[in-house]
């Protein structure tokens, strides 16, 4: 697991049903989990058939997912990035998939998005799915939640929660 935050921890307790062995980077070490901690992504692709990607991108985490890192996890390796496309060198990534470097890559983002690299398309060894993590029922009721509070605010003559200054 690289990201072990709120996400990472939600994909690591649906991986625990299947029986996975669960190692996580993370930027520290977090005390109240009890798996084994590689603080370089690079050890962890060495110990790991499986990269699940979920952490923030920022100014370190891009590019997380290179070069070293595919090499490391090898040919039948293989990245499931939930994240953000920047996390993974998509260039090297896709080299790597046509050359058979690596096992093979399950996205729901991409790097130039909405752009997806054609080779992608060819590959047996990809699966592409649309990014829809804000179409949950949580999202759904919290933005209805938001309409009505603002449609009454605004009937109200009140301030809204989330205004828009348009000028």
């Amino acid at each position: 697991m690289v990201g072990m935050g709120k996400i990472g921890s939600e994909v690591v307790k649906r991986l625990q049903v299947f029986g996975c062995i669960i190692s996580y980077n993370s930027r520290r070490k977090k005390s109240a989990i009890p798996f084994p901690y590689y603080p370089d992504v690079y050890e962890l692709a060495v110990n790991s058939d499986v990269l699940v990607v979920c952490c923030a991108l920022t100014e370190e985490t891009h590019h997380i997912i290179n070069k070293d890192v595919m090499t490391a996890l090898g040919k039948e390796g293989v990245i499931i990035n939930v994240g953000r496309g920047a996390l993974i060198d998509e260039k090297e990534m896709v080299k790597f998939l046509v050359r058979g470097e690596i096992g093979g890559v399950g996205l729901d983002v991409f790097e130039n998005e909405p752009h997806v690299p054609k080779e992608l398309f060819q590959l047996d060894n990809v699966v592409l799915s649309p990014h829809c993590a804000v179409a949950t029922p949580e999202c759904f009721d919290a933005l209805e939640e938001l309409i009505v509070f603002n449609l009454k605010a605004f009937f109200a003559n009140k301030p809204l929660w989330s205004m828009v200054n348009l000028e």
